[in-house]
């Protein structure tokens, strides 16, 4: 440990954004950099604590306790404090290959679970390991280290995303020949379509560690689509092994009156088309504009946050956002303690943005929507909700009850649905035959990650469900393990 007073003498301090009406001008990155003296003292505070909850990595009541990926989270604060900035990103780049995606988009289950936590704010992990890598890049020690000799045997990895990337770069790393196959026009699935360009910068920061995998001898093809442009048989016919990792991309619907209305899209649907008319810089055929509109997302979540944030920057007329749970409380509940994920209020960047711009948080909870009301012209012109009561049924279950007089019409022009996801695309796994487990998705033990055909692995949303990109991380690099195994009879891989 650094400095043994360093949790007593030193509080937590976040590092600075932009202000929420001047990023809105752009879709650039808005949190600054962090002086190095401010990062040695935020590092400091890392209180070298018996029992480090922060890399442990487990799951209680069903969430993510300390990081997934099993970060070296106290030995890389001691080595910041000590100014040995090359050792820490060594020992980041042990558990983690991609550390620019966690430390911009992770929520960080580390800070929940950290020891500090329990009786002051955690520990600035998630900015201390953005830090870290960008100070990586800055020094030119990130480089391309492609394997000193080759396999001679073929993988496939179908899907770009998190998952398909880690199991990727650690088969490379094996020596394995890899192919990543993406349908999209572009790598990084969820990376680069699924997160908005101003918290994950495409050029300056996918497509930088992208050109490095490329440079080390990872293949991508896009515009692919297996079992539509490339039939199924050829990819078990011309590789040795075929892991899946094509995410969870099925969007949960609302199948209420009005359903069918013009204006209402998807939530991925909308964000996808913005990513590409901002890499493009041009507005391409399936663009949905929010300017000047009334916008209502239903749901929360990162998805919700963003589409608030977009719609924004579109120029909006308003924006409301419709969660069915309530609203958090500001501290941890009693049934909600340490080392859990905390399920508190918090104020996202998009929220933010939208109490800056309209002078409110532009969440409504314990609301649900009951019919989408159209124009004469089959437009959507208007969301009728009621506030829910949640109550047990005769099972046991808590289930959400209309509360009679609390009906409200709330204008909107464009509606995004953003209620998470389904589990994967079906099509694929159907010309596979690949078994499948009661939730839809791929059935593969975690671990193992075997489905129910010989030498085809799965792993990532489209085996455990929608989840986390440190999740991703985690099943990634763990099917390159087993992958690695198959192909060789052992294993080195971490």
């Amino acid at each position: 440990m650094g400095k043994p007073t360093g949790f007593i003498e030193f509080l937590r301090e976040a590092p600075s954004e932009v202000d929420p009406l001047q990023r809105l001008r752009n879709w650039d990155e808005f949190h600054l950099p962090m002086p190095e003296d401010k990062l040695r003292n935020q590092s400091a505070r890392c209180m070298d604590c018996g029992t480090p909850f922060c890399h442990t990595g487990s799951l209680i009541s069903g969430m993510a306790s300390g990081c997934p990926i099993n970060n070296l989270i106290p030995e890389w604060n001691d080595l910041i404090y000590r100014g040995l900035w090359k050792e820490a990103l060594d020992r980041l780049h042990k558990t983690n290959n991609f550390p620019e995606f966690t430390g911009r988009v992770c929520p960080a289950p580390c800070e929940g679970s950290c020891v500090l936590g329990i009786t002051n704010p955690p520990v600035t992990i998630k900015n201390i390991e953005y830090s870290i890598i960008e100070k990586g890049w800055e020094m030119g020690w990130i480089e391309p280290s492609p394997p000193g000799k080759r396999t001679g045997k073929k993988v496939a990895v179908v899907g770009s995303g998190p998952a398909g990337l880690c199991a990727a770069a650690q088969l490379n790393t094996a020596g394995h020949q890899v192919t990543v196959y993406e349908r999209a026009d572009r790598p990084g699935g969820l990376l680069m379509y699924g997160i908005p360009n101003m918290k994950l910068d495409k050029t300056a920061v996918v497509m930088r560690r992208l050109k490095v995998l490329e440079d080390e001898g990872v293949k991508f093809v896009c515009n692919t689509e297996i079992g539509k442009d490339l039939p199924v048989e050829t990819l078990l016919n011309e590789y040795d092994s075929v892991i899946l990792c094509v995410g969870a991309t099925k969007p949960r619907d609302l199948s209420i009156e009005g359903r069918d209305l013009k204006g209402i899209h998807f939530a991925m649907d909308f964000l996808t088309a913005n990513t590409q008319a901002v890499l493009n810089g041009e507005k391409g055929d399936n663009f949905i504009s929010a300017e000047g509109k009334d916008v209502v997302i239903i749901g929360g979540g990162d998805t919700g946050t963003d589409c608030v944030g977009t719609s924004i920057r579109h120029g909006c007329n308003s924006v409301t956002q419709v969660e069915i749970m309530p609203q958090p409380p500001a501290q941890r509940a009693k049934d909600n303690p340490w080392p859990e994920w905390p399920k508190i209020y918090r104020l996202d960047y998009g929220q933010e943005e939208a109490e800056a711009k309209f002078g409110d948080d532009p969440r409504v909870y314990v609301t649900t929507a009951t019919k989408f009301e159209g124009d004469d012209n089959g437009h959507i012109k208007a969301v009728h909700t009621v506030q829910v009561s949640w109550e047990r049924n005769e099972k046991g279950q808590f289930i959400p009850n209309p509360v009679p007089g609390t009906e409200k019409v709330i204008p909107a022009q464009l509606v995004l649905l953003a209620m998470g996801f389904l589990g994967p695309e079906q099509p694929l796994l159907d010309a596979l035959g690949l078994e499948k487990d009661p939730r839809s998705n791929i059935k593969a033990e975690y671990g193992s990650y075997a489905t129910s055909i010989p030498k085809v692995f799965a792993a990532g949303d489209c085996r455990r469900g929608q989840s986390l990109v440190v999740w991703a991380f985690n099943e990634g690099r763990g099917v390159a393990k087993e992958c690695d195994r198959f192909l060789m009879g052992e294993t080195d891989l971490p």
